[in-house]
């Protein structure tokens, strides 16, 4: 395995280097490289977590290669060889983790579905019997499918924590035209996957997206989409509710993370080999299952 938090790539312009991601003008496009770093509660992680990166980027490929029919995305490709001549040089590093894209204008909202009520949710849930003000039926456990999946955008912040919205005020960011598209589509998008995973043994109990304005005009899906990092996922095969589920995701990082006396408004603490290692083995099957 090898490692990459941070890339310098000094012959071409840095367009911005998110939490996970670094990413580089090429006038035109923009080639976007997936490090190694991890997040969690809106903080990166003092260590990465080896080969990551490359996990993601292959899950992100792959789901972009297949939502295409349901809404057209920035990946123009991950062939090295088809990128512009001064990437090829840095092929040692941009190889298995990177891809070139299109530009877009993103909007500054995350567009997450929930399927299932699990993690904040649920303590919305347990007290209010409310998703991020959504009224839901009483008496649901933790855990448990929704009678239909639901919408709960936030904003989308830089810095600090996202904060969750109504439809109603994301219709006020966006546009109401905009927003009422692009809520179908987040549900087009979980629909399609969630039948998709389900096949393959896996739960998609709730996922976030991104979306942005290409130079055409044209409402794309950017970012990445359906990988450990925006999703949670389950194993069907060990599903039940009200007992904890076996994570192919992140949850594992999160989960130590609430283990410790961090305030979650601070530096995070270090993180223990026994994490990093259990958190790369859960990538990699999570990998193995959604592509293989």
């Amino acid at each position: 395995m090898d490692s990459i938090k941070q890339t310098n790539i000094k012959d071409i312009k840095l367009f911005r280097r998110g939490k996970v991601r670094d990413v580089y003008d090429l006038n035109e496009n923009l080639l976007v490289i997936s490090t190694d770093r991890i997040s969690a509660f809106d903080y990166v992680m003092n260590q990465p977590i080896p080969d990551k990166g490359k996990i993601l980027n292959k899950i992100a490929v792959f789901w972009f290669d297949h939502t295409k029919q349901i809404i057209p995305n920035h990946l123009i490709t991950d062939d090295i060889s088809k990128y512009p001549e001064i990437c090829q040089r840095h092929s040692d590093v941009l190889q298995d983790r990177s891809m070139l894209v299109k530009k877009a204008k993103p909007f500054p909202i995350e567009f997450i579905v929930r399927g299932y009520i699990a993690g904040s949710g649920w303590k919305e849930y347990k007290k209010n019997g409310t998703i991020t003000g959504i009224e839901l039926p009483k008496g649901l456990q933790e855990f448990e499918r929704l009678p239909e999946p639901i919408f709960t955008p936030s904003t989308k912040e830089e810095n600090g924590h996202d904060m969750n919205i109504s439809f109603k005020e994301m219709a006020n960011i966006i546009g109401e035209k905009e927003a009422n598209y692009l809520k179908d589509k987040s549900l087009e998008l979980y629909n399609f996957a969630h039948s998709y995973l389900d096949a393959k043994g896996l739960i998609l109990a709730d996922t976030k997206f991104e979306f942005g304005i290409d130079n055409n005009g044209k409402i794309i899906l950017i970012d990445e989409a359906l990988t450990p990092d925006s999703s949670r996922f389950w194993d069907k095969k060990h599903y039940a509710v009200n007992v904890e589920q076996q994570n192919f995701d992140k949850q594992v990082l999160r989960d130590y993370l609430l283990s410790t006396n961090w305030d979650r408004n601070s530096t995070p603490p270090d993180l223990p080999d026994e994490i990093i290692d259990r958190t790369v083995a859960k990538y990699k099957e999570a990998l193995s299952i959604i592509l293989y």
